[in-house]
């Protein structure tokens, strides 16, 4: 059959596609903006037949009916990341939550621990070869789609067609759903003089030449937007957003001195905007490869001078970083933290740096702790953290002790906090009782 013939015979509607679905049986769901909108609605809408079906994603931008509490005999969910649309339901026990580093996903679905019996993903139209895309999610969806039982897809104009290991032909897919739907958009936040402060503290460190690994949110972009002036930058990231367009039209990024993939913008999803998804189509710069690549540490590590920066929820005064739970409940996930701070570690010049305002809660709770509270997630160890930024500098935690890490932090915590984190370090006989930090700045 030619692959014309071979979709004619493989198009459905999304109800007709979820019908042919059975019991207990495991259903992956494509990743971020690629979610299958219309799959995902049929799984209530035409799946009144299912029951103790597991349903398992990473971060995903749509909506998760599958999660409410009247599905709860029809599906328990697996988060591997868990995003605001199953937040509640992790924390009511109606959905369980992995922790797992990004990198090794894809072998858990691959290996036989976790097989997927089903994978609903989204794909671009297919080319004159029969090819179509994963567009803007390659990460574990490519493991999914490559080891499922089945695969169903659909099919969408407005997905872009990206490169790299995104390809999937049509023979691949067992039942087609054509639709025409915007991918899901997340825009970038104000940045405040917070952010922008964390933004200027880190650039400083960053050399021209280095390659950078970024996020999403506040503080990625104002270190973003503060290395406007850089040059010879390169990208290598599981995740790519908005701000990093800039860098590179502005000629910042050219990947001319990266280690590893030279020239080429190496990520595993695209989140942001709809000008970004224009941006990525067909374009050949952006290189999309699976997470068991992108967020492997030895192949980070090919890139000198590689820059980690990630985020946390808290940082205690030894240097362990909480980042995947909030006040005892589980907020989010591992995600590529681990993989990307290793990766850093372990480049020649490189810097995994932990960036963080100092303060929470309209600055009455400070982010800099003597100890985590009770219920925090470790997620990358002190041994692993090198640096940690926030607005009022770095603290350069490599290769120093207990007591030189507790004054570190305490002095890169904000003022009004870091007399009770030098007296909760002495307490502990971190640091002697002599010890003391800089003087408040006076007030304005």
């Amino acid at each position: 059959m030619t692959w014309q013939e071979q979709w004619s015979a493989r198009v459905s509607s999304a109800e007709a596609a979820i019908r042919t679905l059975r019991a207990g049986e495991r259903i992956f769901v494509g990743s971020g903006a690629a979610e299958p909108l219309a799959l995902v609605a049929a799984l209530t809408s035409a799946g009144a037949h299912l029951e103790g079906n597991d349903i398992v994603h990473l971060l995903t931008l749509g909506p998760a009916p599958y999660v409410a509490a009247d599905m709860a005999r029809r599906f328990r969910h697996t988060a591997f990341f868990i995003g605001e649309n199953v937040r509640e339901a992790v924390a009511e026990g109606r959905a369980d939550f992995m922790p797992i580093f990004l990198s090794e996903i894809p072998a858990l679905l691959r290996g036989g621990r976790m097989p997927i019996d089903v994978a609903l993903v989204q794909v671009s139209e297919p080319d004159a070869h029969g090819y179509t895309s994963l567009g803007v999610s390659v990460d574990i969806v490519r493991a999914a789609v490559d080891s499922a039982r089945r695969v169903i897809a659909e099919v969408n104009p407005r997905m872009p067609r990206t490169h790299g290991d995104s390809f999937v032909h049509v023979s691949r897919f067992d039942a087609l759903v054509p639709v025409d739907t915007p991918l899901p958009a997340l825009e970038d936040e104000p940045l405040d003089d917070v952010c922008r402060a964390i933004g200027a503290h880190v650039a400083t460190r960053i050399p021209n030449g280095a390659t950078l690994q970024t996020g999403i949110g506040r503080i990625p972009s104002a270190v973003l937007a503060a290395l406007s002036g850089h040059h010879e930058l390169g990208v290598h990231t599981e995740m790519f957003s908005d701000p990093l367009i800039e860098l590179v039209e502005r000629g910042a990024v050219t990947g001319t001195r990266k280690g590893h993939l030279p020239g080429k913008i190496v990520t595993s999803f695209v989140l942001g905007s709809r000008r970004l998804y224009e941006w990525v189509h067909e374009n050949p710069a952006v290189e999309m490869r699976a997470s068991d690549y992108t967020n492997d540490p030895a192949i980070i590590a090919r890139n000198e001078r590689m820059v980690a920066i990630n985020s946390a929820l808290a940082v205690d005064l030894t240097g362990q970083v909480a980042a995947d739970t909030l006040r005892g409940r589980f907020f989010s996930g591992i995600g590529g933290q681990v993989d990307f701070i290793r990766g850093a570690a372990r480049s020649r010049g490189g810097l995994p740096i932990i960036a963080l305002p100092s303060t929470a809660k309209g600055g009455t709770v400070s982010r800099i702790r003597a100890t985590l509270e009770e219920g925090a997630g470790v997620v990358t160890s002190r041994g692993d953290v090198h640096y940690v930024a926030t607005e009022h500098g770095v603290a350069d935690l490599h290769g120093r002790s207990v007591r030189e890490r507790a004054l570190a932090l305490a002095s890169v915590a904000h003022p009004d906090f870091r007399g009770e984190l030098l007296d909760a370090a002495k307490a502990r006989r971190w640091v002697p009782v002599t010890a003391t930090l800089p003087p408040k700045p006076a007030d304005p």
